[in-house]
């Protein structure tokens, strides 16, 4: 009997894959091994006018704006995720309060804090990919490890946005270490025994 194992890909995507069986075949009511890759997709016509124009008050570009609330929420008003994330472009409580969002179930106003808090991020971190990256993990995370951190998750999130901001389906983000790409501030240390035999510890190669 061939064994199945699941397997979770880089962009979040859940495979199972069975050993031993033909290439053909997948267990029933499992979707294939490639996953569908995001595509843009229109706004409703009246979130696509409050899309514009948040863009336009804020000087940001209407389409990152929507493919931001494509992969938050697919353009539900009332989505919520099991961490309390609410509305089109998923506010948690504390940053929905922040930006004077009293409803974040009102499309509008949603909308406004969404792309203010997107603003934000972009001028502080002055990049696409970190400003994503800090919209979805926070920006003490992308502050921590001095790019976009080691989050399977948060990977996953900013290659979707900009494969479907940048109309290019097959983009992905580069591959990283999963330490921090920042010096470590302890020394290396030496452990030998010297011509004596006595073991010694020192932060100088042993000559």
């Amino acid at each position: 009997m061939a064994e199945v194992r699941l397997e979770v890909r880089a962009d979040g995507t859940k495979v199972m894959i069975g050993s031993g069986s033909s290439s053909n075949s997948r267990p029933a009511g499992v979707a294939g091994t490639i996953p569908r890759a995001p595509r843009a997709r229109s706004a409703p016509p009246q979130v696509e006018g409050w899309i514009r124009e948040e863009a336009g008050r804020l000087a940001l570009d209407p389409d990152l704006v929507r493919a931001v609330i494509q992969v938050e929420s697919d353009f539900n008003p009332r989505a919520t995720s099991h961490k309390g994330a609410m509305g089109l472009m998923q506010l948690m409580p504390q940053t929905a309060a922040s930006l004077a969002v009293s409803d974040p179930y009102d499309p509008r106003q949603n909308i406004r804090g969404g792309a203010a808090y997107l603003e934000r991020m972009l001028r502080r971190f002055g990049r696409t990919d970190l400003a994503l990256a800090a919209y979805n993990a926070g920006p003490a995370a992308v502050d921590r490890y001095d790019g976009i951190p080691p989050y399977a998750e948060t990977r996953a999130y900013v290659e979707k946005v900009l494969r479907i901001h940048r109309h290019d389906p097959g983009f992905r983000l580069p591959q990283m270490a999963v330490s921090s790409s920042r010096p470590s501030s302890q020394p290396r240390t030496y452990l030998y025994r010297d011509p004596n035999g006595s073991l010694v510890m020192t932060t100088e190669p042993p000559g």
